[in-house]
């Protein structure tokens, strides 16, 4: 199998965190590298640190390994690698989420911040279908702050805001329902939009209400819900 190569760039810790002994640019999304295989990224990958001095390894030579980005899961059944597996844009989409939060100076990455991750990433079906929708990055937003309120301006956010109870249970319906349907492939960015709908009580689930989602275009979204644009370093673009 082909060994892919990828290419971190350099970014120097800041100063308080520089008597740190790893520092992995992956960090502030809170993705765990465990065996990589989604279609973003292939099976197998080499690991090469751009500069010594700034990726402080447990083994200083060139690495191959075999990686795998998880999302957070309350179900530690879940950690042994036969669950399905996330895509890469689900996986994008919670990280931008969770720097939605951290840019809005919330303490926790709640539901809506799972929604404006999708948004921002932009490239799903799932976010196609929303902006075709009349859902936007704006809006979210704007029926954030009317939601909840703006959040105190010199509030200390943690690096990776934990989620809340409810985001954590529509991360899992989405697992659950990628298990149920008993098709192959990845977790989509599909399946997250429908776990926040699922929260009913949620602000993630009121603030696509109050902008026009309904039962009605969730039922839409699952018809394709096992379907994505597929990024493959083989297929590209399809």
């Amino acid at each position: 199998m082909a060994v892919h190569t990828l290419s971190l760039l350099s970014i120097a810790p800041s100063a308080c965190c520089r008597n740190s002994i790893d520092y992995s640019p992956l960090a502030p999304l809170g993705l765990k590298l465990d065996n990589l295989s989604t279609s973003f990224v292939g099976q197998k990958l080499s690991v090469r640190p751009s500069s010594p001095r700034q990726y402080v390894l447990k083994q200083r030579s060139s690495t191959v390994a075999t990686i795998s980005f998880s999302l957070p899961t309350a179900k530690p059944e879940r950690t042994s690698g036969k669950s399905p597996k996330w895509s890469a844009r689900a996986i994008k989409s919670f990280g931008m989420g969770r720097l939605e939060a951290i840019k809005m100076k919330f303490p926790k990455t709640e539901t809506q911040f799972l929604l404006l991750g999708i948004m921002v990433e932009g490239t799903s079906l799932a976010a196609k279908f929303l902006r075709e929708n009349g859902i936007t990055m704006a809006k979210v937003r704007e029926e954030t702050i009317n939601l909840l309120g703006k959040s105190y301006k010199y509030c200390e956010v943690e690096e990776q805001p934990p989620l809340t109870p409810q985001a954590q249970k529509a991360l899992d319906w989405a697992v659950d329902e990628k298990l149920k349907s008993g098709e192959t492939g990845e977790i989509t960015t599909s399946h997250l939009l429908l776990g926040v709908w699922s929260q009913k009580d949620s602000a993630g689930h009121k603030i696509l209400a109050t902008l026009g989602f309904d039962d009605e275009k969730a039922k839409q979204i699952a018809k394709f819900m096992n379907a994505d644009i597929i990024l493959s370093f083989k297929k590209g673009l399809s």
